[in-house]
């Protein structure tokens, strides 16, 4: 038995999150149902990870019975402050049982129930609705798990300051670094609408625009850096300047909007972006893409460690950077990267950049549990 360290007690402001006409929510994560104990019926999406067996101990081998399970937005999740305990009613304990199912362990779920406390701890009873995320069946593993024996073969297994180093070699290796006048063209594939083939998908606005209407005057889009090309002094120069796991098609007056502020929670409403928020020196993207930015982030900060010329970029706590190879804020970002866990369409981005462009993933799309292991 392994005892995990009590709960913590937070509150989380959940913005733009609304119930259907029934009561039920849209699938939500563990961290917004965790922030969401009104008693409303919803779909929570999340890894298990483990049975709980009081407020404060979860349990992932010798499972007692088939009464419960522990979900969270990332597979190695071990703090009970960002698990959900779901109950699991009798109609479904021999199928989604821990006792008789110990294969569960790890694989991400959709479970339906009632936002409401169990075991005295931030809960989901009375399922009515168990079944594998996206329709799957439980194989293959969460997150990256295709490229872990390959890819990411010597990184499995590793924490802390050993994992961000073997993921900086991983993700360093066998580059194709491509042009700032190539990226134009990059971004048509990786940001490529699904439902529109003419059109990208613009990052912080969230519009499909046509393909052919980049460029420089209002409401064209350009290239933006979500790591700001000033924080590290790199521009526009072959390496970071053009990497495209951090360069994404926007409007060009949000992205001028945005300029080189650092990432924070709050301010004021900004124009032509729904959801966005800014003040004098942070930027706040809209909910669906806030985890899509932390781990865009955070792939910077391992894949630019000093060497080949560059700064060393790092994430901190500070909105005032200015022109050092900092952005902040590091607590948020990582608080993104829980609630909003990869969409398939950034999955499938990761794919094209691997496949098509420069041949190296963002290992935090593949694990986004990676984020808390390092950091």
């Amino acid at each position: 038995m392994r005892v995990l360290a009590p709960f913590l007690a937070f509150t989380l402001v959940v913005v733009g999150w609304t119930t259907g006409p029934a009561g039920a929510a849209g699938e939500i994560t563990a961290a917004r149902a965790i922030s969401t104990q009104n008693g409303s019926t919803a779909e929570v999406r999340g890894h298990v990870v483990g049975q709980p067996t009081s407020s404060s101990t979860v349990v992932t081998s010798g499972f007692p019975d088939d009464y419960a399970l522990a979900l969270a937005d990332s597979p190695g999740e071990t703090s009970t402050s960002r698990m959900v305990y779901v109950q699991v009613p009798t109609a479904f304990r021999s199928q989604w049982g821990l006792r008789s199912n110990p294969g569960l362990l790890g694989d991400r779920i959709d479970v339906t129930g009632t936002l409401t406390a169990y075991f005295s701890h931030a809960g989901l009873k009375n399922g009515t609705a168990f079944a594998f995320a996206d329709g799957g069946d439980g194989d293959p593993p969460p997150g990256g798990g295709e490229y872990d024996g390959t890819y990411y073969a010597s990184a499995i297994g590793l924490t802390g300051s050993a994992l961000k180093a073997e993921l900086h070699d991983i993700v360093s290796t066998g580059v194709t670094r491509i042009s700032y006048d190539q990226v134009w063209e990059a971004l048509k594939q990786t940001d490529e609408d699904p439902g529109n083939a003419a059109n990208v998908v613009l990052l912080y606005s969230g519009r499909s625009q046509s393909k052919s209407s980049n460029g420089g005057d209002p409401d064209d889009w350009n290239r933006e850096h979500v790591w700001p090309q000033s924080h590290g002094g790199f521009g526009t120069t072959t390496g970071p300047g053009t990497d495209l796991h951090h360069l994404r098609p926007e409007d060009v007056t949000v992205n001028g909007t945005r300029g080189n502020k650092d990432f924070d929670d709050g301010g004021s409403s900004v124009a032509e972006c729904s959801g966005c928020l800014t003040d004098a020196d942070s930027f706040e993207p809209r909910d669906a893409v806030k985890g899509d930015v932390a781990r865009m982030v955070l792939y910077m900060a391992v894949r630019y460690d000093g060497g080949d010329g560059f700064a060393d970029l790092e994430p901190n706590e500070s909105t005032s950077n200015g022109s050092s190879p900092y952005t902040g804020k590091l607590s948020v970002l990582l608080q993104w990267n829980r609630e909003d866990p990869p969409s398939a369409f950034e999955q499938r981005r990761n794919d094209v950049i691997f496949d098509t462009w420069q041949h190296n993933r963002n290992p935090f799309i593949d694990h986004p549990e990676w984020a808390d292991a390092i950091w």
